[in-house]
This record gives C-alpha cells, structure tokens and sequence, in this order.
C-alpha cells in the first residue's frame, strides 16, 4: 500500500519532472546557438518523460485493484494517459532528433522546416494534454480506496467475474 510519506515523495518527484519538462519546452530554443548544452537538455528530457511513464506504471501496479487482477478496470480507467505518454515521448524524441539533425552544424541560421513546423506544433499539443492527464491521474491514485478493499471493488469483481 501506498503510504501519505511515500506517495508525498512519489508526487513531488513527479511534479519536479514534469516541471523541468515545461521548461525545456518553454525555454529550448533560446539554446540553439549551444547545440552540444540543448542536446544534453533534450536527452534529460526524453529521459524524464520515460521516467514518468515508468513511475506510473509502478503506481498502478502497486493499487489494490491491480494485485486482484482487475487490470482491464485499471487500463480502461488510464488508457488516455498511457497512449498519450508514448505519443508524447514519440513526438518529442522525433522533434529532438530533427531539429539537432538540422541545427547540428549550423547553429546562426534559423531553420523551420513545414515538417518542422508541424511536427512542433504537434509536440507542444500533446505535451499540454500530457501535464493535464499526467496531473490528473497522479491526483487520482492518491485516492485511499483504490489501496484497499472496498464495495465497489467487489461489484467491480463480480462483473468481471460473470463476463
């Protein structure tokens, strides 16, 4: 079970990657003259990303709900995040790459590509609707009930028992 401490410890580690993670999207372009330093920052990134994804599963395998084997109830209730979190992680490393493929040697030119441009656009949107599920979700499993037994638990058993 997760406890107040330890689920106090998970939140504010995940709250602190998801806030670097705004940073670097916030703040990267003003580092395309130092290639090699946004490089570093797009790897901590891509990293972090990976990380939260990781601390989710983690928490959702830790529920109540998952140890008696509803995990049908669990990906139903949080498959927007997890789609969104590969979708998310796939934009960004997607857009990482490019852009350090075209600015590698060339860091005094500013260049946009429609690709480019389209790909970022995508990038930034995903990323607003992952901080928002990601926030949302990591609200909700702080919820008590879903570490113990519980009444809607047991209805929630005995339908998947009968389908």
């Amino acid at each position: 079970m997760l406890q107040t401490n330890n689920y106090s410890l998970v939140l504010l580690i995940q709250l602190s990657l998801l806030t670097f993670d705004l940073f670097v999207n916030s703040f990267s372009e003003l580092l395309r003259t130092e290639p090699v330093v946004q490089l570093v920052l797009f790897i901590i990134q891509d990293i972090s990303i990976l990380f939260n994804l990781i601390i989710i599963l983690l928490m959702l395998f830790n529920t109540y709900v998952f140890q008696v084997g509803l995990v049908s109830l669990l990906i139903e209730r949080f498959r927007t995040l997890l789609l969104l979190c590969v979708i998310y992680l796939t934009f960004s490393i997607t857009l990482h790459s490019w852009i350090m493929n075209l600015r590698w040697l060339n860091t005094n030119r500013f260049i946009w590509t429609d690709g480019l441009q389209v790909l970022f656009v995508f990038q930034r949107t995903a990323s607003v609707l992952y901080y928002y599920f990601y926030k949302r979700t990591t609200e909700y499993l702080g919820d008590p009930r879903l570490y113990e037994d519980s009444p809607w638990l047991r209805e929630a058993f005995a339908r998947a028992r009968q389908s």
